[in-house]
């Protein structure tokens, strides 16, 4: 099937190339989507694993990523990130409509090219940045927005996670430069850095610093970045993988503004606290689980998860998002932030 393929009520044919933790995540999520959806096949160059996910899945395991191609109309790339440019492009050249887990690349120019590669050929794509749509995000989202919070001053950003190369994530290759590219700052808070300006607009400049801990070549574990918006606020954001195995991921994120405090202590079920003072005194706010998403519904805010605006783009056309034209621009602070880490903390401009 094309890019071009128009409407239909069929379930839409999805693809997977491979098939570790965070392919379990995405066909969880596919499975949640109000969009027809049926994965068809799937490859994986780990065999047994690839046979595993294509058996509690429903598909078929293929031989090769052409017989995934052959057989879906859609395809996710799963794949360390070493793969993503290659297989987003061949994807993109078959006509194949992609979504591709983050972070797209290595850095902002491979990334610009999987862009320029589905604007090219006009195929739907999407990138995996799905801390957008947690009901705790677009919560401190809306909060921060509410005029009645100000104009935002400074956020606090903390995120930490044991190194992924164990425990439940396994993810051995994230140990390996070659695979991973970079460490904590490109593998995991690449969405950290599509949350900040999605919170509080461009960040103009970036200043930061790196370690080690860890000793393995290439792959940097604790990053502390101070970064100036447009606007004139401020960030800090303080990343790490550690040993501390109770603790697989969690962000904390500060948002001041000039007549609110808002508070996230985690992305996926909150609570979001919220504390602004009033004639009468201080008024302070909890919401948390449930309460989220029935606090969004009755302002009309609608958590689209980004597998279901990538097939309702599929099925009815025009875009999804976070495209991978969004995920560039992550690409683009991640670039500045690194220069500045192996110059001695030295603020660097975030190009346009």
């Amino acid at each position: 099937m094309s890019a071009a393929t128009t409407a239909s009520a069929a379930p839409i044919p999805v693809g997977f190339l491979g098939c570790g933790f965070i392919a379990e995540l995405h066909a969880s999520m596919l499975a949640g989507c109000r969009e027809a959806n049926q994965i068809t096949a799937v490859y994986d160059t780990d065999r047994e694993r690839c046979a595993s996910f294509a058996t509690k899945w429903g598909a078929a395991p293929a031989a090769s990523e052409d017989e995934v191609f052959d057989r879906c109309e859609a395809v996710f790339i799963c794949t360390w990130t070493s793969e993503h440019r290659r297989l987003a492009v061949r994807a993109a050249t078959r006509g194949r409509h992609v979504f591709c887990e983050k972070p797209l690349a290595f850095d902002s120019a491979d990334a610009a090219a999987m862009v320029e590669a589905v604007k090219r050929t006009q195929v739907v794509n999407s990138v995996g940045l799905v801390l957008r749509s947690t009901p705790a995000m677009r919560t401190l989202r809306e909060l921060t927005r509410d005029p009645s919070s100000g104009r935002v001053m400074s956020i606090v950003f903390r995120d930490d996670q044991y190194i992924p190369i164990q425990g439940m994530y396994a993810s051995d290759w994230r140990g390996d430069r070659e695979r991973a590219g970079r460490g904590v700052l490109l593998e995991h808070s690449i969405h950290d850095l599509d949350l900040l300006e999605w919170l509080a607009g461009p960040i103009a400049r970036v200043a930061a610093t790196q370690s080690f801990y860890h000793d393995i070549a290439g792959i940097e574990d604790a990053v502390a970045v101070v970064a100036q918006f447009e606007s004139g606020a401020n960030a800090t954001l303080s990343t790490l993988w550690h040993d501390v195995t109770s603790r697989p991921s969690q962000r904390r994120i500060e948002v001041f503004c000039e007549r609110a405090l808002i508070t996230l202590e985690d992305e996926w079920s909150g609570p979001v606290h919220v504390e602004r003072d009033a004639p009468a005194g201080a008024i302070r706010q909890t919401i948390q689980n449930d309460e989220l998403s029935s606090w969004l519904e009755r302002r009309g805010i609608q958590s689209d998860w980004p597998h279901d605006s990538f097939l309702r783009a599929i099925r009815e056309g025009g875009s999804a998002t976070p495209s991978f034209a969004d995920a560039l621009r992550a690409h683009r602070i991640a670039d500045a932030i690194y220069l500045s880490a192996e110059n001695d903390g030295r603020s660097f401009a975030v190009p346009k």
